[in-house]
């Protein structure tokens, strides 16, 4: 086993950035997506109802690596605009992050006692404003241990996005790997960079878990 020059470690490490980037911005945007497909899923619409939960059986039963090729290659020849590998990255991990997400609130939604639904109800208070202000914020506490796991998840799936060519912790390690001719090393130095991110998220998660606690 070779040893890596200090300059081709710290390249990798800084990868940790862009690996940060398209997990939180992922989860940010998957959660809005996610929101909206679970009060489909929740709501009385047929119509919203098969919407949502074909949108989620089709982003649930396909390859993440398929959906990040479609978007990335396929969608600008129908829409007629090159996506950057950034972009197709986020849409691509938002939409299929929002399917998984959309699942793990509806959960929350129902683990919500009935009473407090009924207790909106015989209040007169609308049913958009009961969900709003009163169902998904007891869910959402519900649920944060689910949705710190898909964070973690997202971490670990980024780095399917080396393939088009983004610059996460996966993409450098192998361009420093193919330049020393090494691949023990670099890899090691990504897989250590990937734990320590978990390890810092879910750390952080359980801090606030305990201060919602009380």
């Amino acid at each position: 086993m070779s040893t890596l020059p200090w300059p081709s470690i710290l390249y990798i490490i800084k990868g940790a950035i862009t690996t940060l980037q398209y997990s939180i911005s992922s989860v940010f945007f998957g959660l809005i997506i996610a929101l909206i497909l679970a009060v489909f899923k929740v709501s009385k619409s047929r119509i919203l109802k098969i919407f949502a939960n074909v949108y989620t059986s089709v982003f649930r039963g396909t390859p993440l690596l398929v959906q990040l090729s479609i978007i990335y290659f396929a969608l600008p020849g129908l829409i007629g605009v090159k996506l950057t590998v950034f972009a197709a990255g986020i849409l691509t991990f938002s939409l299929n992050s929002g399917a998984y997400v959309s699942e793990i609130i509806k959960a929350g939604i129902n683990s919500v006692d009935i009473g407090q639904f009924e207790a909106a109800k015989s209040l007169g208070i609308p049913s958009r404003l009961a969900m709003r202000d009163i169902i998904l914020p007891q869910a959402m506490r519900n649920i944060l241990p689910a949705l710190i796991n898909e964070l973690v998840t997202l971490v670990k799936e980024s780095a399917i996005i080396s393939i088009i060519g983004g610059t996460d912790l996966m993409r450098r390690a192998n361009e420093v790997s193919m330049q020393n001719y090494d691949y023990f090393t670099p890899m090691l130095t990504a897989a250590g960079c990937y734990y320590i991110l978990v390890l810092t998220i879910s750390s952080s998660a359980k801090i606030l878990e305990r201060r919602l606690s009380k």
